[in-house]
């Protein structure tokens, strides 16, 4: 158990963080804000995390019957930060209810989609998306002290 907590534990505190800077910003409609060769907002940023992980963990490993639709992850504009909370919140939920029925040994079993490449593990997947949420979280936070120094100067 000790690793599927270790990887449940690393994506809540990925949303958990993702959370505390949709927050942050100073102002709201920062959130979609793009400069210069910044293409994806913090907002955009935000839709594809909840999308990936309601995706690959939700729909793949959980069986929620999620449908993503990664096109609108980059397409939605102008989602209320208060929407993006919530969503965040809900992606938090699914990925502790997903974990609870897995375990060490469903690591090593392949995963069941073969968006990585044929025959990963789930090990291996979930260390992917691990990276991959830190990854664009690290985006956000630099985006929103990027917009919040411009605002405030």
């Amino acid at each position: 158990m000790a690793n599927t907590i270790l990887f449940r534990d690393s994506l809540v505190a990925a949303l958990d963080g993702l959370a505390r800077e949709v927050s942050a910003f100073a102002r709201e409609e920062d959130l979609w804000t793009v400069s210069g060769s910044v293409s994806n907002s913090a907002g955009t940023l935000t839709l594809h995390l909840i999308g990936n992980m309601n995706h690959f963990i939700g729909a793949a490993l959980g069986n929620t019957g999620y449908v993503r639709d990664r096109t609108a992850e980059f397409g939605q504009r102008d989602v209320p930060r208060h929407v993006l909370l919530s969503n965040i919140s809900e992606v938090r939920d699914q990925v502790f209810s997903t974990f609870e029925n897995l375990n060490d040994a469903s690591l090593a079993t392949i995963y069941p989609l073969t968006t990585f490449g044929e025959n990963r593990t789930t090990m291996y997947v979930l260390l992917t998306l691990c990276s991959h949420a830190s990854y664009h979280l690290g985006q956000v936070n630099y985006l929103r002290r990027t917009l919040d120094g411009a605002s405030n100067g």
